[in-house]
């Protein structure tokens, strides 16, 4: 335990700035409250194994598009994103932002609400703007944690495609492995010890310019979304060696919920929606 409160120590004391490059942007109070309390969380409970993270736009708008397996992804996806000189904006459920003081700390820290009863028009629209101030907007394409049983991506959502057509803006993908391990899917057992090894490989913007501007042509977005999620999956497969599947999992084929706890049975009481991603 005394490397581990060593590597706490340096980590607080390294906070306000990002280990490869500057932080250009202004922070938030926000910033300055939550930085100091997870980046050395991260660092005492896991081991950084990044590459092609240079890829990650120094300035400029841009989406950053990622598997999603754990609910801890939001802060091991926002650890690699600020050691590279960015802060994350994120597309977080609107019903996150209904808690008074929570709500205020999102909405100081950037991020984006999401309504899924108005099909997420307006977050769409609040991340449009975000892109075009020059923000790094990062989405889960998926949509939610995977329902693969194997851990593998599941079918995409159109949103960082609508995003990226709308705007002209970069999409860069990531494929991660490991922050399951760390917070399985569904679960509220964190397992911090040993640490974790979370694996991130970041790949070359996707080629979307033959698209540009048919933000509004439903095929246009379609086959955005495929090439994105096309490259995501390569790059889990680079991460895990192993072939990934030919047909991504549908939910909907599987008669799986697309979102929240595919074991929690449909019947349980509505007032209980903190699992559903």
């Amino acid at each position: 335990m005394v490397g581990a409160g060593s590597r706490w120590r340096r980590a607080v004391a390294s906070s306000f700035v990002g280990k490869y490059r500057t932080l250009k942007e202004s922070r938030t109070w926000a910033w300055w409250l939550v930085v100091p309390i997870v980046k050395p969380f991260l660092l005492a409970t896991t081991k950084q194994d990044w590459h092609g993270a240079e890829r990650i736009p120094e300035t400029g708008g841009a989406v950053l598009a990622l598997n999603h397996l754990s609910h801890i992804d939001p802060l091991t996806a926002a650890h690699v994103v600020w050691e590279y000189g960015r802060m994350p904006r994120y597309l977080a459920k609107a019903g996150l932002f209904k808690n008074k003081y929570f709500g205020a700390f999102l909405r100081a820290a950037g991020q984006i609400p999401v309504d899924r009863a108005s099909a997420g028009l307006q977050a769409f629209d609040a991340a449009v703007e975000a892109v075009n101030r020059g923000e790094l907007v990062v989405v889960y394409v998926e949509g939610s944690i995977t329902k693969d049983p194997e851990g593998w991506p599941m079918t995409g959502k159109t949103g960082a495609a609508r995003i990226a057509l709308a705007t002209g803006c970069p999409v860069i993908p990531v494929g991660q492995w490991g922050a399951q391990e760390l917070l399985p899917a569904y679960s509220l057992k964190l397992r911090p010890f040993p640490r974790k090894t979370i694996r991130m490989r970041i790949g070359e913007p996707v080629p979307l310019d033959d698209l540009q501007g048919q933000a509004g042509d439903i095929q246009a977005v379609r086959q955005a979304t495929d090439r994105i999620m096309s490259a995501i999956v390569g790059l889990v497969a680079e991460l895990r060696g192993e072939e990934p599947p030919r047909e991504l999992f549908d939910p909907r084929k599987h008669g799986v919920r697309a979102t929240g706890n595919p074991n929690k049975r449909s019947g349980t009481r509505s007032g209980s929606r903190k699992d559903e991603r």
